[in-house]
């Protein structure tokens, strides 16, 4: 019985990310996707639980190896980084089919996770992508794990929905998505961190995958910086706050605000 928590590296959600040649840019260490904070606990948690294998993966090349040694300090059992020349420009479909692959290549996973979009593209499509290729149920916005019984091969789950909460059970294996509601995150021990420094990372191509991810379907042009948006600020003074809000009111209709 096997837990699989995928991730990656990104950029600090208070990095100041510019574009520079062509290609973004930032100065800023890159860090866990920071919702992968709650997959990657939830995946030791389930590991403590259960008494099941927990490995941490990621899809990248060796600057994303600093997300998979966060994961095994935090407590996850191996780590396995997939990686090939060949996906220097992937999309989110290539990605799907070697994630899929790498999936099947480790044993007994009944239960796939991920966190709820990956930071730095703010898509979630891969998740639902890499269900597809691995032919199991997805499940997405989970906020809890209400019964999972990796034995009798069923799981029961709390999905925040915009009418309010949905509770759903499934058979596994599965693939979900967790939202940062379903637990406290867990932070690297000093034991954890000196363990994790030690741990030597496998590093699977597309050759010891034995697949062909085929073409790219979708391919990045060009990237831009949000043009500059300029902004007027006039501080509105009166004799009272009743004073002050008429004069409001009255520059808002003015400006055809209200």
């Amino acid at each position: 019985m096997h837990v699989v928590v995928l991730t990656k590296s990104t950029p600090d959600t208070a990095a100041k990310v510019s574009v520079e040649d062509g290609k973004p840019t930032w100065k800023e260490a890159m860090v866990i996707n920071p919702w992968d904070e709650y997959s990657v606990t939830e995946a030791v948690l389930l590991k403590d639980a259960h008494k099941v294998k927990a490995t941490i993966m990621t899809v990248g090349p060796e600057e994303h190896g600093e997300a998979l040694k966060q994961g095994l300090a935090i407590g996850c059992d191996q780590a396995v980084r997939v990686w090939d020349d060949q996906l220097a420009d992937h999309d989110s479909l290539q990605y799907a089919k070697v994630a899929a692959a790498a999936i099947q290549k480790l044993d007994d996973v009944s239960l796939v996770l991920f966190g709820k979009e990956f930071a730095d593209s703010n898509t979630d499509q891969h998740v639902f992508q890499v269900a597809r290729k691995l032919g199991w149920p997805v499940l997405g916005a989970v906020a809890k794990i209400l019964e999972i019984d990796f034995a009798g091969g069923t799981i029961k789950v709390e999905r925040l929905v915009e009418q309010g909460k949905q509770v759903v059970t499934s058979k596994l294996p599965i693939v979900l998505s967790v939202l940062k509601d379903i637990n406290e995150p867990k932070y690297p021990s000093f034991i954890g961190i000196r363990k994790a420094a030690k741990a030597k990372v496998p590093v699977w191509d597309l050759a010891e995958l034995g697949i062909d991810i085929g073409a790219t379907q979708v391919t990045i042009t060009e990237y831009k910086e949000p043009p500059t948006q300029e902004a007027e600020v006039e501080i509105i003074d009166g004799d009272s706050p009743n004073d002050i809000a008429t004069k409001l009111a009255d520059k808002l209709m003015e400006e055809k605000v209200i």
